[in-house]
């Protein structure tokens, strides 16, 4: 099936986002990308502070549109932070779900009604997670439900600006800024700093620095694959020996799911490539008949329960091992209070 006029548009602003310097095309949409600054300076000027949240919050977040990382940063943020002796709680907009509100993430109701990353956020972590647009009411409604929670970390929320901040972990991929510009002639929602903001850490969910800003790289790989039933049990992740010498394929519903593949490639794997959009629904299953394994990411795991799945291909799920480097703890507990003694 052909793709939608609409589709195709987008697919061709976003693939000028990332050639630097600026293609002409990028050039022909930057007035707009001057109105979108606009805006988003009188947003950020007119925008009062929200309540004081009564406890430490610490927001992850990007400079560009689509994802650079900000789950996996949320992830190891709450193992950290509880590591350091406190007890975290999680806030998320909760992008895709399909209702209105605030709500609790809980691990026996679908991803359509949270958002497929709070989920994996809850099951990787046990953190209570709660969700909404409203950053504020989310933060307020976690608390109220969970009091034992003494810090916060908001997944994503950067451009939030009602939700006040002790700390913000700024995050990129090796994708960087892109061509520099502002949406839409570029994928940046605010201009890239000349330095690191106040109480700010830049964090590289890369093999090596994309701006110049400084900042951390942190560890990524892969830290093996686990059946879906299992994954879904909680087991840990097994060695890549089941799937290698087989033809498997490899589908992802992310913002960049070639990262995904070129790391199944290194672990020794034989892919065949099933990218799909960010956000992926999983309303009907996107391998056609006949395949055997199938090796997907967490984020799309979530929206895959394995009764779904009877007389189905073997699907493997592939867990991300993520590591902030050495000294960035630290980094992050000098922005912050001393936690709470027991």
């Amino acid at each position: 099936m052909a793709a939608a006029p609409s589709s195709r548009i987008a697919a061709w602003v976003q693939r000028q986002w990332w050639r630097r310097p600026p293609t002409a095309g990028a050039r022909l949409m930057q007035p707009l990308s001057w109105l979108y600054a606009t805006l988003a300076a009188w947003h950020r000027q007119h925008t009062p502070a929200g309540p004081a949240p009564g406890v430490p919050v610490v927001v992850v977040g990007n400079l560009i549109a689509g994802g650079a990382g900000k789950t996996p940063t949320v992830i190891a943020l709450v193992r950290l932070l509880r590591d350091a002796g406190w007890t975290p709680g999680v806030i998320s907009r909760g992008y895709g779900r399909q209702a209105a509100g605030t709500a609790p993430v809980r691990a026996d109701r679908p991803a359509a009604e949270t958002g497929d990353e709070p989920l994996l956020i809850h099951l990787r972590t046990g953190a209570p997670v709660w969700v909404g647009r409203d950053r504020v009411a989310a933060l307020q409604a976690l608390r109220q439900a969970h009091p034992q929670v003494d810090i916060v970390v908001s997944d994503d929320g950067l451009q939030h600006h009602r939700l006040p901040r002790d700390a913000q972990v700024i995050v990129f991929d090796e994708r960087g800024a892109g061509n520099g510009l502002l949406l839409p002639a570029g994928p940046l929602r605010e201009p890239l700093p000349g330095e690191v903001p106040p109480r700010s850490l830049v964090l590289y969910n890369a093999a090596a620095a994309s701006t110049p800003l400084p900042g951390w790289t942190a560890q990524r790989r892969l830290a093996g694959a686990t059946a879906l039933a299992d994954w879904w049990a909680g087991a840990p992740a097994q060695p890549w020996s089941a799937l290698l010498g087989r033809p498997v394929l490899a589908t992802a519903g992310i913002a960049a799911p070639e990262r995904f593949f070129t790391m199944l490639e290194r672990e020794g794997l034989s892919i065949r490539r099933l990218p799909l959009p960010d956000h992926h629904g999983f309303a009907e299953l996107p391998w056609p008949p006949g395949t055997a394994d199938v090796v997907l990411t967490e984020k799309d795991a979530v929206k895959l329960r394995p009764e779904r799945l009877a007389g189905a291909p073997r699907v493997w799920v592939a867990t991300l091992d993520f590591e902030p480097p050495p000294g960035f703890a630290a980094a992050l507990s000098a922005l912050l209070p001393p936690p709470p003694t027991p």
